[in-house]
């Protein structure tokens, strides 16, 4: 019998366990039986030599009739080759198997005389049916051969996530030799009963099921055993984390009447959506409790998730506290500033002579303010005298401080470490504050907690009304490219009608001293693997170039600037100031526009080489026009062939403006990653089988299970194989980053 700990070296040897490692990163026994096959294939139907077809996939048996060796031209270096040519027939008509490797193995096994199956594809080498490197097993003698020839031929054979070096066939040779030192007393981790409730197979039966089955029936219940042992287990460390978290304790922070939030309520020259109302609520009810609120708030692009959040902070400030607002870039913290600013009017302007009688002051902090301005920011937000404080990376420095801090508004929250997060979370003098992610488009890994149940999840699914459709249209570079002289003549024809238009790269251009080429350090320089594209492309179109090409050609006597994350502070919101106040006909920029900012004349947007982009990149990136009841153009420009993952990625793009559809097309694309972070600590994942979409029902039901249990037991003293299976998943670090997450 082995344990799941036990090395490979001990049960393989130490040749094919250094392979292993090396190879996958696979080193203990539990490792190589959770590496599970990713797809089976069928040897074929048994067939008769005279009825095969060039091809085919076929399982023959037949005897060996010779075999023959002979020495080919010497290899790189000047080592020796052979090739083994082995002629089989089975009396209908004959056929020749090649071997190239280990031929002097095969000449040992395939002696003339012998029967044997062999499995393979046809193939025709000068005029002659062939199986190159066939698989086979030879026959004894002793009237069994037919069963096992049909047994052979209708085994699924594991296919494995391989290497170069290591095949799928190695990795089921060393699997095999597992299972057969694996006995049914290896311990199970699910629970007697709720295995029989549930009607899920016992744990080794499902190994041997998901490695060697008999049949594909086998399959299915085998891998919903072992989703569920994942689903599971993942499920039982967010509810004990969940039941952690309820013990922790945060300062409520009720709503005030008569306070900010009332006198802004009432200066709001529109009534709040349905949604909007509805989800305010929500936030309010858990900023009131004296535990941490962790709230994900989802909205599609333009659903008014500021608004949202803004009601939530000045709740916070009426209470005493303060609240403050995290931003990914310098480009969205100021426009954060200045929309919040501008929505809070007199309310938010304490000590001016035009600021209300009870109101708050804004700051914003960022790592390129002058010294005198940072110096001011930083003592409002110790002093308690900014009940608002709107910043990037800057805020979590050591040196920042808080008189009060209630609340943590997180703008896409993504684009920041689970470190980065947890730093501001500590600077709360009382408790634990309350905590707000927002996101536009969930990724991955923000669904992926969604639905494994680790946030409390609010969502905004209306737009506001006076929001206007965004039209987007795949702009077939190579294929039509008239197409792209159209598009800039569209950009021209908004122009004239009083109109502004965004042309967004993915790459800066010009010199990079020192620097990234790029404001999104997920973008592929040349190429985009994940999406299936070649890796030997152009660079990406870059905003220097493009924004003189544009000035000198088709875009010649249009007011035209350039924005990117080199630019100076100053000058960056200079030429964002200058769009917004209209001085500008076309801005030429990277992602620094992908969220938050709003100029409500920008109608249309032209994305370069929008393959290179992600979904929810795309759709935030669209997200930047049609916000002032104009209708709004999107237009992406690509060089991607037709029926390439690419080309399909933007056609889904195109297809919808719905953010959660979006999000899902997102995710089978890429993936959920691991939910416990290891694509951020550069672990291999925990989750082997399970996948979002398709689990989300199985997930929900591992979710009841686990929630039950642990208020049963919240130790798992009464089940050691499930504690044990919770810290193999969850060792102590990883615990820190779920509980931090």
């Amino acid at each position: 019998m082995i344990s799941w700990d036990e090395p490979l070296r001990t049960t393989l040897g130490a040749t094919a366990a250094k392979k292993l490692g090396a190879e996958l990163d696979l080193h203990t026994a539990g490792d190589l039986l959770r590496h599970y096959p990713r797809r089976y294939a069928t040897r074929g139907e048994l067939t008769d030599l005279a009825a095969l077809a060039e091809g085919e996939q076929v399982t023959v048996v037949a005897q060996v009739h010779s075999a023959h060796k002979r020495e080919l031209r010497r290899g790189p270096g000047g080592r020796p080759r052979s090739l083994l040519e082995v002629v089989i027939t089975d009396g209908t008509g004959r056929l020749t198997l090649a071997f190239f490797a280990k031929v002097g193995f095969h000449q040992r096994e395939l002696l003339p005389g012998r029967r044997g199956m062999f499995a393979g594809k046809i193939s025709t080498y000068r005029g002659k049916k062939q199986l190159a490197h066939p698989v086979y097993e030879m026959l004894p003698d002793d009237g069994t051969a037919d069963s096992r020839a049909r047994e052979f031929a209708e085994r699924p054979i594991p296919i494995y996530p391989a290497t170069k070096d290591l095949s799928s066939m190695d990795i089921a040779r060393c699997v095999g030799v597992l299972l057969d030192q694996t006995t049914a007393d290896l311990p199970d981790p699910l629970p007697p009963d709720l295995r029989a409730r549930r009607r899920l197979l016992p744990l080794h039966e499902a190994l041997e099921r998901v490695h060697r089955p008999a049949d594909l029936d086998q399959v299915g219940r085998a891998r919903t055993r072992l989703k569920w042992d994942e689903a599971f287990v993942l499920q039982l460390a967010l509810a004990r984390r969940r039941r952690e978290a309820a013990a922790l304790s945060a300062r409520p922070r009720p709503r005030v009447a008569g306070g900010l939030l009332d006198a802004f309520d009432a200066a709001l020259p529109f009534t709040l959506t349905e949604g909007q109302a509805e989800v305010g609520a929500a936030i309010s009810a858990g900023l009131d409790s004296a535990h941490p609120m962790h709230r994900l708030l989802q909205g599609d692009v333009g659903a008014g998730k500021t608004l949202v959040a803004l009601r939530a902070m000045l709740q916070v400030v009426d209470s005493g506290g303060q609240a403050v607002l995290l931003a990914p870039t310098e480009v969205l913290a100021q426009q954060h500033h200045r929309s919040i600013g501008a929505m809070l009017g007199p309310l938010g302007r304490a000590g001016q002579i035009d600021g209300a009688e009870h109101a708050t002051r804004l700051a914003l902090l960022t790592g390129s303010q002058g010294a005198a301005a940072r110096r001011q920011a930083l003592l409002d937000a110790a002093s308690g005298a900014a009940g608002i404080v709107v910043g990037t990376h800057a805020l979590l420095q050591e040196h920042v401080s808080f008189a009060d801090l209630g609340l943590v508004v997180v703008d896409e929250q993504h684009r920041f470490g689970v470190e980065q997060r947890d730093a501001l979370r500590e600077k709360a003098a009382e408790g634990r504050p309350h905590v707000l992610v927002m996101t536009a488009t969930p990724i991955p890994r923000t669904v992926a907690m969604t639905v494994y149940g680790d946030l409390d999840v609010v969502a905004l699914t209306q737009l506001p009304a006076g929001r206007a459709p965004v039209s987007t249209h795949v702009v077939p570079a190579v294929d039509k490219p008239h197409f792209v002289e159209r598009a800039w003549q569209r950009v021209r024809e908004e122009v004239d009608q009083g109109r502004q238009v965004y042309v967004v790269c993915p790459r800066i251009g010009g010199d990079t001293p020192g620097g990234e080429d790029t404001d999104d350090p997920g973008l592929a320089p040349t190429a985009d693997p994940a999406a299936g594209d070649e890796p030997a492309r152009r660079p990406p179109l870059a905003v220097t170039e493009l924004a003189a090409e544009l000035t000198a050609g088709p875009l010649a006597g249009l007011r035209v600037e350039q924005l990117h994350g080199r630019l100076a502070p100053d000058d960056k919101d200079a030429v964002m100031r200058r769009f917004a106040a209209g001085q500008t006909d076309v801005l030429v920029a990277t992602t620094v526009i992908e969220v938050g900012v709003d100029v409500p004349n920008a109608t249309a947007m032209v994305i370069m080489d929008a393959d290179r982009f992600g979904v929810s990149q795309l759709h935030q990136l669209r997200g930047r026009v049609g916000r002032g009841g104009l209708p709004g153009l999107c237009l992406l420009v690509t060089e991607a062939a037709e029926n390439t993952p690419a080309r399909q990625r933007l056609d889904a793009v195109a297809a919808t403006t719905d953010g959660f559809e979006l999000s899902r097309v997102d995710l089978e694309q890429r993936r959920e990653g691991d939910v416990l972070g290891d694509a951020q600590s550069g672990r291999r994942s925990s989750l082997r089988m399970l996948t979002l979409l398709r689990d989300e029902d199985l997930i929900g039901h591992a979710r009841e299970e686990a929630t039950a249990l642990i208020e049963a037991d919240p130790a798992l003293t009464g089940h050691p194989p499930l504690a044990r299976a919770l810290d193999d998943l969850l060792p102590e670090d990883r615990a820190e980053f779920l509980e931090k997450t």
